[in-house]
């Protein structure tokens, strides 16, 4: 699993977000194919993540962010399990009727959020029939607040995967929302193991001179004393 995970973060080096999200998933469900990654919607790709960041780094995630009005740096901590149940799949299409507009439209999918350059084209990706006093529009056209309320829908749904945090400051009790994109932060977090980790095969390497095979081949608790070792010499 290390070895399989070290090669992960290589790729992911090199890769833009969305690949890097792709190959979290895949790591998360090795068993499936990566087009139906691609069909999975966006709720179930995020659950399984946080499943993924459980497995590998426990359920207590911390989280910093910084108020936006004063700046102060907020700390707190998520329960990763609580995160990590797929939700349902969506009765499909869901719609929206509101002033007029008529929208039916699909839940978005992985797929859609790596081809998609931004907001208006993932929801021209997803609107399947959009009409204004029964004529119908462009998907392109859809005002703001007809393609914010089908986010919410899409959210209440289980589609979205969406996980906005609002964070009160403890210095000014302003309240600052946060959106949490657990793809970028499980990619931190394995970044950060892997280069502590390669950190301790290159000082176990100069002190023993094993390969990085057999340092790797070590427990975690075992490859930590050596260090010790290493560190009182």
């Amino acid at each position: 699993m290390t070895l399989d995970l070290l090669g992960v973060w290589e790729r992911g080096l090199t890769s833009p977000g969305p690949a890097r999200a792709l190959a979290l998933h895949r790591t998360a469900r090795p068993e499936t194919g990566p087009a139906e990654l691609l069909d999975a919607p966006v709720g179930e790709r995020e659950a399984d993540l946080y499943a993924l960041r459980r497995a590998l780094f426990g359920d207590r995630m911390e989280v910093l962010a910084e108020c936006a009005n004063c700046g102060e740096v907020l700390e707190f901590d998520l329960d990763a399990a609580a995160l990590s149940q797929r939700p349902e799949r969506a009765a499909e299409p869901l719609r929206v009727a509101e002033d007029g507009w008529e929208v039916e439209f699909r839940a978005p999918t992985a797929g859609d959020l790596s081809a998609s350059a931004g907001r208006d084209d993932l929801v021209a990706r997803c609107t399947l029939d959009a009409r204004h006093d029964g004529r119908p529009v462009p998907a392109g056209e859809l005002p703001d607040h007809i393609q914010r309320r089908m986010a919410e829908v899409a959210e209440r749904a289980g589609g979205s995967g969406d996980v906005t945090l609002r964070v009160a400051c403890p210095g000014c009790a302003t309240t600052t929302p946060l959106r949490l994109d657990i793809a970028a932060y499980l990619w931190a977090e394995l970044d950060f193991w892997a280069r502590d980790l390669l950190l301790d095969v290159h000082v176990l390497a100069g002190a023993y001179g094993w390969s990085e095979a057999e340092i790797l081949a070590l427990s975690p608790l075992r490859r930590r004393y050596y260090l010790e070792l290493c560190a009182d010499a």
